[in-house]
């Protein structure tokens, strides 16, 4: 006989919803809007470079569009072409540690990259979230960090805005809550992207966090992350308002 618990896995349903996902691109955003996508979304993602054919992978089941997160007119003119939306992913964001992050100049950079970009972001995009139609309200879904909770001294201004996302979570959570939008965050531990390609590399440099770690292992972003981020985007999630998951197999919990 089968067990019915065995290779149990949730899915979602988000046809004919539309999706954006700063960020999505590469990494942790490609994996969510990846799933998004496998889902049944409409999925449009942000990133960097000129057009999606400038990326050495296939980026071809999204619309793209390009953004830098520290140009507010393009923030904004991205909102505006959008024709509807249901779910924001806030997933764009830079640690700027080669530019040296205690120089202020780069302090400040860092929290527009990190921090004020999906402000930006939120609030241009809240009239088309107010209008969604998805069951249990519109979704904005921000993207926090370990780093919003502990010290990491090579990053102080990646950590000074991905505490700030905690707080704008609760804050935006409060007050969009009566608007028909949900608003909460993902916290993800040391997960396998582009980003860490680096940290994996030298095992001596990231066993402290491992050790710390109950899960004792780096997190797959396509299935021990973005099913997270369509958890809080799903009507399952109707009651979780202006939370913050910690996705870190165990690391917060540690003393």
């Amino acid at each position: 006989m089968n067990n019915p618990r065995v290779n149990n896995v949730v899915t979602y349903d988000f046809s004919g919803n539309r999706v954006l996902v700063t960020g999505g691109s590469n990494g942790l955003g490609l994996a969510i809007a990846r799933s998004f996508s496998v889902a049944g979304a409409k999925v449009t993602i942000t990133g960097t470079r000129a057009d999606a054919a400038a990326y050495d992978h296939d980026l071809s089941e999204f619309d793209y569009l390009q953004c830098s997160m520290t140009d507010r007119d393009r923030i904004a003119e991205i909102a505006a072409g959008l024709d509807g939306l249901d779910v924001l992913v806030n997933n764009a964001g830079q640690s700027l540690t080669q530019k040296g992050e205690w120089n202020p100049e780069v302090f400040e950079e860092s929290l527009r990259v990190n921090l004020v970009s999906g402000f930006r972001m939120a609030t241009a995009c809240l009239p088309l979230l107010r209008a969604s139609g998805l069951d249990g309200g519109a979704a904005v879904v921000n993207v926090a960090s370990m780093a919003s909770f502990f010290a990491v001294g090579m990053v102080p201004g990646y950590g000074a805005a991905k505490a700030g996302i905690v707080q704008m979570t609760k804050t935006m959570g409060a007050e969009w809550a009566s608007k028909n939008v949900r608003v909460n965050a993902i916290a993800p531990g040391l997960t396998a992207t582009n980003m860490t390609a680096a940290l994996q590399k030298y095992p001596e440099y990231s066993k402290p966090t491992l050790d710390r770690t109950p899960a004792r292992r780096w997190a797959d972003p396509m299935v021990d992350v973005a099913p997270v981020a369509l958890f809080l985007a799903s009507p399952a999630a109707r009651f979780v308002i202006g939370q913050t998951l910690a996705v870190d197999g165990g690391f917060s919990i540690q003393g």
